[in-house]
């Protein structure tokens, strides 16, 4: 009899000894496989280029973007422009999501709140990012306060949606719960609206990034010296195509590398969710 059960629980162990190896290749396989698209358009227009199919003139080969990038890096002007880029989507993004979370929690749980402020910020968003340039120029001077400031403005309207739109889609019955159990207001926030939140706003706060990156380019026209944005002016006003796709690319990089730091940050949060990408349905 004991020589059975160990001989199942071997038979058992086997297959999950066999599984962890295959758990770790696929953990390892799917960003990889995110890059398959990018890195074979990179190599199909390399080898355009090399056949002579195109000169390579107004879209350099990859190549020749990374022999720039690699120039760039050697005179330290890479490191200046990128530090300046992102501590100017730092800051703006802090402001961004700060005011929004709040002004969109307000919103969302407070109706007469809502009726005054929802339909002014809706008004504000449809404003275009290039229409408040001169304005915060005007306003602030043309340094770093108004560039941040800029970012900040593209943050905001996605977050405050986003959160708005999360606490006024919280399931009533829920509540009703909460408030069968007598749960008080700050209690009734950290145990069912904050929970039944928080998917919402952690893609609002991704959208929020992705337009903070956006905001910069335009952020950045505003008489900057250093920056990506400054170098893709510079690139345009010299006429060199390979630092302009050369700044693109590094804002791809950098704009996908923090949107996969806030996901990696939240996902111990949303370990509770059993939604259809987490039961494997998404693969």
């Amino acid at each position: 009899m004991a020589m059975t059960l160990d001989t199942h629980l071997v038979q058992q162990a086997e297959p999950t000894a066999a599984a962890a190896p295959s758990r770790r290749l696929r953990r390892f396989a799917r960003p990889a496989l995110g890059l398959l698209l990018p890195v074979g358009l990179a190599l199909a227009w390399e080898i355009i280029v090399w056949l002579g199919w195109s000169n390579g003139r107004l879209v350099p080969p990859p190549t020749k973007v990374f022999a720039t990038v690699m120039e760039l890096a050697r005179s330290g002007e890479l490191t200046r422009h990128i530090m300046a880029t992102l501590t100017r989507v730092a800051a703006g993004f802090g402001l961004g999501v700060i005011a929004g979370t709040l002004f969109g929690a307000i919103s969302g749980y407070w109706g007469l709140a809502r009726r005054l402020l929802d339909p002014t910020v809706q008004a504000l968003r449809a404003i275009p990012s290039i229409a408040w340039v001169p304005l915060f120029i005007l306003w602030l001077g043309i340094f770093e306060t108004s560039k941040i400031a800029l970012i900040a403005v593209g943050v905001f309207f996605p977050v405050y949606l986003g959160v708005m739109g999360a606490i006024l889609s919280v399931d009533r019955k829920i509540v009703e719960v909460g408030r069968t159990f007598r749960l008080s207001g700050p209690a009734m926030i950290r145990r069912i609206l904050l929970p039944a939140v928080l998917p919402a706003y952690v893609v609002s706060l991704r959208v929020g990034l992705g337009l903070g990156w956006m905001f910069v380019v335009a952020a950045e026209f505003m008489g900057a010296s250093e920056g990506l944005g400054y170098l893709l002016i510079d690139g345009q006003q010299l006429g060199k195509p390979a630092q302009i796709l050369a700044a693109i690319v590094i804002f791809a990089i950098l704009g996908k590398t923090t949107d996969w730091l806030i996901e990696i940050a939240s996902t111990p949060l949303l370990r509770w969710q059993d939604a259809f990408g987490r039961s494997g349905g998404g693969t």
